[in-house]
């Protein structure tokens, strides 16, 4: 099995290296951060334009290639470069990183753990009331978009607490500066409720449907029915046996779910105005800033290929067969 990981650890790393690069290529050819310096009024003369944006590695007027080899030189040291208006990559990627991992996380393994329990649970009740309300509320879940989902339940919060009278469950923001110690930890756990929920809620539809489709095919099968045979109980023989067969396929589309997750969290956070890596991504395309998309790029690939590495390792506990591969 550790050959089995090391070897998917090196693709992996590979992988982040290639779109890391082509994210970085592709936004260079298209941005133009000069556009945010030719508006200003007075006007700038071309020659400190032109001074600026190369002292921050932007000047259109270079090749791409050579920006590129610029930039990849600076990341391979731990430098992102400038924004465009010269400020640190690194301090505003530091500053917004734990933000969104804080929610990409959570809401990555909620979405899974919950998802995988009521597919079991719906398999298990197959055809009974439990069972269908399950699948029609992952169906209804799956076919609204998340921007859709986290205005909808931003509103209903909005509203509820507005009928209590009293701030019950917080919509917007991170947290409240004006608090400290246990009372901001509360206040932080209050704040993180909507967004998690708006994020993993797709995830649980996803994951229960395919967990569902997963354990009713494992459920027929001999070695099953051996197990209770055998004299195990049935709960025994569907957590231990059932369930671990069954959760392989969807141990393998974790990473995929991960890079969805990302996407999702893009409008969470603007909606919840958490200052993320998402929100930070739409910002900079509107400012043309060609570093911080990068560097968003960069972080987002390391994130989906560390959930590859995590379903790799899901699916080596899960099966045998690969431990000896």
């Amino acid at each position: 099995m550790g050959k089995y990981l090391l070897r998917r650890l090196a693709i992996n790393a590979i992988l982040v290296v290639i779109a890391a690069s082509l994210a970085y290529v592709l936004a260079a050819s298209t941005m133009n951060p000069r556009a945010a310096y030719q508006a200003r009024q007075p006007p700038i003369a071309e020659s400190v334009i032109d001074a600026t944006l190369d002292a921050y590695n932007l000047n259109d007027k270079t090749p791409v290639i050579v920006r590129y080899g610029t930039w990849a030189k600076s990341v391979i040291t731990g430098d992102f470069g400038k924004t465009w208006n010269g400020g640190s990559v690194n301090d505003e990627m530091g500053r917004r990183i734990f933000v969104s991992l804080r929610l990409l996380l959570i809401g990555t393994l909620a979405g899974f753990v919950i998802g995988v329990a009521f597919g079991a649970f719906s398999a298990v009740r197959q055809y009974k009331l439990s069972d269908r309300l399950i699948g029609v509320s992952s169906f209804v879940i799956m076919a609204l978009p998340v921007f859709l989902l986290a205005t909808l339940l931003a509103m209903a919060t909005y509203n509820l607490n507005d009928a209590l009278g009293f701030t019950l469950i917080e919509y917007t923001g991170e947290y409240n500066p004006k608090l400290a110690g246990w009372d901001q930890f509360v206040n932080r756990l209050n704040h993180l409720i909507l967004p998690t929920i708006s994020l993993s809620l797709g995830s649980i539809a996803f994951y229960s449907r395919i967990q569902r489709n997963m354990m009713l095919d494992v459920l027929g099968q001999d070695f099953v029915r051996t197990a209770m045979a055998k004299g195990l109980r049935r709960r025994t023989a569907l957590t231990k046996h059932a369930l671990r067969t069954a959760l392989i396929p969807s141990a393998t589309y974790f990473a995929f779910a991960f890079g969805t997750m990302f996407t999702g969290a893009i409008f969470t956070e603007k909606i919840f105005a958490w200052h993320g890596m998402g929100a930070w991504l739409v910002d900079a395309i509107n400012a043309n800033d060609v570093n911080s998309v990068a560097a968003v790029t960069f972080f987002t690939a390391v994130c989906v290929l560390f959930a590859a590495f995590l379903s790799d390792l899901l699916v080596a506990a899960l099966d045998p067969r690969v431990r000896v591969s």
